[in-house]
């Protein structure tokens, strides 16, 4: 795991769009998920933000969650 969690610095497109409160909530979310062990890539950042900003809704989100998780489990495979 690395020591510190840099995803505004490494996917800055991702949070332009967010205001204020919404960057805090996807931070947010993400340092707990880090804090846990799931190391960040740019598909679950950008899912979050688009959820955080309202383009996706949870039906979406989920969807898309469950179709990361399953191709990640094949690549494992």
């Amino acid at each position: 795991m690395a020591e510190e969690l840099d995803i505004e610095e490494r996917w800055p497109e991702l949070f332009a769009p967010l205001d204020d409160v919404q960057r805090r909530a996807v931070l947010q979310s993400l340092a707990n998920a880090w804090h846990e062990g799931w190391e960040p890539n740019r598909e679950d950042v950008e899912n979050l933000a688009d959820r955080a900003r309202g383009v996706i809704d949870m039906d979406e989100y989920l969807r898309r969650a469950r179709e990361a998780a399953d191709r990640r489990a094949g690549d494992q495979g």
